[in-house]
């Protein structure tokens, strides 16, 4: 299972870095089949995969993804708006097929997962966008690594033990600190090799307050799995699980890197 897990992770590294890297269409290609397969995983718990509920979330992802990036981000709110109230639409007007329950996980999915993954792609498409969408990969996976590495030596301190019992406070600690060190050196790498002039304080800052985010991201997934009694999203990835099981953290931090980006350029 190690051998699968770390073949896995590389592979999915490759790919996400290369759509980081290239950018463009690519990256808007492998974004939107994340978020399709991330929204199959989650309407599946709620029945709504296979039927008009499903299909309106589908499409409403898909065009929401093009406006990002043929309409340089307008009318994203409206797109929000229509994609619920043709979701109610379908409630009411085909009543009593649906319950209210599949509505709101149909409208929950395409939020959850396809418009705040869409915030990677936002990101990269900024001034500076090839360098700075890599601080969602360190506050994400970065604090990841350094949690595990931390909890496993001195994690005594359960975080949130009826959630996920192998999280310690120990480790959330390390991976806050781990973020915060991996984004210092990152930037100063990048002011010195690409020649920006970032505070780099402020990059540390917002990759510490991405990695705190990244742990509420994490025990979302968690949350849901256990409302739903699952211990993966699905075993798309071999040893990882499904596409939300690694990607939950990313989805929670890239909003939040978005818009202290814009907050700092303002």
């Amino acid at each position: 299972m190690f051998i699968k897990r770390l073949i896995s992770g590389i592979v999915l590294l490759i790919i996400l870095a290369a759509g980081l890297i290239l950018g463009g269409n690519f990256l808007l290609f492998l974004l939107e089949v994340v978020s399709l397969v991330g929204l199959f995983e989650i309407y599946r718990l709620g029945k709504v995969s296979k039927n008009l509920l499903g299909l309106v979330g589908y499409v409403g992802s898909i065009m929401y993804y093009l406006l990002i990036k043929f309409a340089n981000g307008q009318y994203l709110m409206p797109a929000i708006v229509c994609v619920f109230i043709l979701m109610a639409g379908v409630y009411v007007f085909l009543f009593p097929r649906f319950n209210i329950r599949q509505v709101c996980m149909a409208f929950f999915g395409f939020f959850y997962v396809s418009v705040l993954l869409s915030y990677v792609l936002q990101i990269r498409m900024m001034t500076d966008g090839k360098h700075l969408v890599w601080l969602v990969i360190i506050a994400s996976w970065g604090s990841d690594i350094f949690a595990y590495c931390v909890g496993m030596l001195f994690g005594k301190t359960k975080m949130a033990p009826k959630l996920s019992p192998k999280k310690s406070v120990e480790g959330a600690i390390g991976g806050l600190v781990g973020a915060g060190v991996i984004g210092l050196i990152y930037a100063l790498i990048v002011n010195a090799v690409v020649g920006t002039d970032w505070n780099v304080f402020l990059i540390l800052a917002i990759c510490v307050i991405g990695a705190l985010v990244s742990m509420i991201g994490d025990l979302t997934a968690s949350a849901i799995k256990r409302n739903f009694e699952i211990k993966d999203f699905s075993n798309l990835i071999p040893g990882h699980g499904g596409i939300l099981d690694r990607f939950d953290s990313v989805i929670m931090i890239a909003p939040i890197v978005f818009y202290f980006l814009i907050l700092i350029n303002r």
